[in-house]
């Protein structure tokens, strides 16, 4: 027979089990998924000539609620009649690797374009002016011809003889040019040391193994064109129209293969996009020309892709300027559902 007192032993243990639970932590819920950053895509155009580029890509724009960053060159604010206000470092009066603008008229029409994109939100950045490589040049070159440009820019209507001026364009025009691109995004020591004294707050000349946050060295952003995977091979290119051309058809026209060279342009820049949309959500760049390259290959891409994903709600594709804003505002990239 149990000792009476091991009998009250257990009965006081099992009496006692319940209560103990009951005073137990409750199972915590797990920790909440931190969301992720909106995804950035940074689309960018350089020279900005054509006027009918200019409509289309605004038009791309307002579907898809992008802003774009346009890097234009000053010598098409110049018609052949004043051609000579411009003077590129080492060059003689009025001579230029682009040309110049058609007429006064093509000025003037290119002129409204640039306001209109600004008025709509847009970023106007310089690609300096003649489109010279300016690899060699001094700290001394590269401000005068930040120099020329801003002169330019800013005493278009006047320079051209077209009226009205706007009103407060000329303010606009000092204060808006905040970013800069080299032709043929070549560069040297002595650019980085002008930027920052010319009042440059990013520039967008580099180029990157992948994409990448950008770093601020000497007061100036640095962007980057990622080398994206392209073709059967997924062999490494430059995110940039051009370098597409030159990868497709050696740089000349090949029409019969405009379709076949849009889609492996298209699934490049998704599939760039899908990497860093699924992983790290770091910015992606991606470089445009308003120069119909293969029948307008890449724009058709370019089109394409935006369509499907800067219309959605955890994607942002924003110009440079807003970029380097939004950073320089210490203000961190808008959660998803933020």
């Amino acid at each position: 027979m149990p000792h009476p007192f091991s009998v009250l032993a257990l009965s006081l243990a099992v009496l006692a089990a319940p209560v103990a639970a009951a005073f137990a932590d409750p199972p915590k819920s797990p920790e909440p998924t931190p969301a992720k950053p909106k995804q950035i895509v940074l689309v960018s155009f350089d020279s900005a000539r054509e006027i009918s580029q200019w409509e289309r890509s605004r038009a791309l724009a307002k579907r898809t609620g992008a802003h774009f960053t346009y890097f234009l060159s000053c010598v098409f604010l110049l018609s052949p009649e004043t051609r000579g206000a411009y003077t590129a470092p080492g060059k003689g009066a009025g001579k230029s690797n682009i040309g110049f603008a058609a007429s006064k008229q093509e000025v003037a029409d290119r002129l409204e374009q640039i306001r209109l994109a600004a008025a709509e939100g847009h970023d106007i950045g310089s690609h300096a002016c003649g489109h010279f490589d300016g690899k060699d040049w001094s700290k001394a070159d590269w401000l005068a011809e930040f120099g020329a440009f801003r002169r330019i820019f800013e005493n278009a209507y006047a320079i051209n003889g077209i009226s009205p001026e706007p009103p407060g364009w000329r303010d606009f025009a000092r204060h808006a040019v905040t970013g800069f691109r080299a032709p043929y995004l070549s560069t040297d020591k002595a650019l980085y040391e002008a930027l920052p004294e010319a009042g440059f707050h990013y520039d967008a000349s580099g180029v990157s193994n992948g994409p990448d946050l950008p770093p601020t060295k000497n007061r100036t952003t640095r962007f980057a064109l990622p080398l994206i995977p392209e073709g059967p091979k997924a062999k490494p290119v430059v995110a940039m129209d051009y370098n597409l051309y030159v990868r497709h058809s050696g740089g000349f026209e090949k029409p019969s293969m405009a379709d076949e060279f849009a889609d492996r342009a298209y699934h490049a820049f998704r599939a760039a996009f899908d990497a860093q949309y699924s992983g790290n959500r770091l910015p992606l760049e991606l470089g445009f020309h308003f120069t119909q390259m293969n029948g307008g290959t890449y724009w058709n891409a370019l089109e394409r892709f935006a369509g499907e994903v800067c219309v959605k709600a955890d994607v942002e594709c924003i110009s440079f300027r807003d970029y380097v804003e939004r950073q320089r505002g210490g203000e961190r990239q808008v959660a998803v559902g933020g």
